[in-house]
């Protein structure tokens, strides 16, 4: 009779393979909120050439937020985000919205947003890469913060979260902007069984969105929730990514996406800091697929996206 492995040890397990005998296990007694950082270290973790413990994979993140971690400012915080990043072996780290999460933000609270980010950028430019968070309800406000943050500034994509379905003609102009700045697009996506929020995009939204955009890179976060229907909604739309965070390190996840769309399509993201980095790595590191295929959707695949406007700006591959 086959030995059953529990859902901690699968995570525990998996997220080895990333840390040797580095791996820190909390105690199932310990909460994240008895766990704190010294400040001694906080003041040394943003820098890039931190000593690692050895790992087979290099590994970029494509979803992060500063909303839901502990510190006063957004410096303090992505201080804290890179602290944990380099437990896990984290390389780059994506980070959108800021310091609380508003659904369709007016364009005072959209570019405070995008402030607040612009200010954890500062902590280590060449780790941390924002993306601006926009609200297509206003279109000229959104093409202006698209102009400051992007064109202008460091970032390099835009995010969209639940304010106006991807369907909507006011992300149009957005989007093919962003193209024009070589940014990639990250649109939120869910299939919820209770029903969506109003303004709350589906994976078959963002289908719709890649046919009216095919020259554009979209990412379709969360795989839609649902990954399965996710999956197959956007799996002719050759411009369109799956983003593996958020949800429980489910069995057969990134198989089928492999499977449907190929390793090239699959982009490993956590959605630190409301899931942590082991569970959202057990996804690829405990998945049965080709080590060559675990480092595309790691790093290789996020860092071909980004390439050429890191290039662009300045900051090294």
């Amino acid at each position: 009779m086959r030995n059953k492995t529990s859902r901690r040890r699968f995570i525990a397990q998996s997220t080895s393979t990333v840390l040797g005998t580095q791996f820190l296990c909390l105690s199932p007694k310990m909460t994240h909120s008895q766990f704190s950082v010294p400040q001694n270290q906080l003041n040394s973790v943003s820098n890039s050439d931190q000593q690692k413990p050895d790992s087979p994979f290099e590994i970029w993140d494509l979803h992060g937020h500063l909303a839901g971690q502990k510190g006063q400012t957004p410096q303090e915080r992505a201080v804290r985000l890179l602290h944990f990043a380099d437990r896990m072996n984290i390389t780059r780290l994506c980070l959108y919205m800021g310091m609380s999460f508003s659904y369709a933000p007016t364009p005072e609270e959209m570019r405070q947003q995008n402030d607040e980010v612009l200010q954890a950028l500062q902590v280590n430019q060449d780790r941390l890469l924002g993306f601006v968070y926009l609200n297509p309800q206003f279109e000229l406000e959104s093409l202006d913060e698209l102009e400051r943050c992007v064109a202008d500034g460091p970032m390099v994509g835009v995010k969209l979260w639940v304010a106006v379905r991807a369907i909507a003609p006011s992300l149009d102009r957005i989007v093919d902007r962003a193209t024009e700045l070589g940014a990639i697009v990250f649109q939120h996506s869910w299939l919820k069984i209770n029903g969506n929020l109003p303004g709350e995009s589906t994976p078959m939204d963002v289908a719709d969105l890649a046919r009216r955009h095919p020259e554009s890179n979209i990412i379709c976060g969360h795989a839609g929730g649902d990954w399965e229907q996710g999956i197959c909604a956007i799996k002719d739309s050759e411009n369109v990514f799956i983003d593996l965070g958020g949800g429980d390190p489910t069995a057969g996840f990134t198989e089928m996406a492999v499977r449907e769309l190929g390793s090239d399509r699959v982009i490993y993201g956590s959605d630190v800091p409301g899931r942590s980095f082991g569970t959202q790595l057990a996804k690829v590191l405990g998945a049965e697929i080709p080590e060559f295929d675990k480092k595309r959707i790691l790093a290789g695949n996020l860092r071909s996206l980004l390439s050429g406007i890191l290039g662009r700006k300045g900051i090294a591959l």
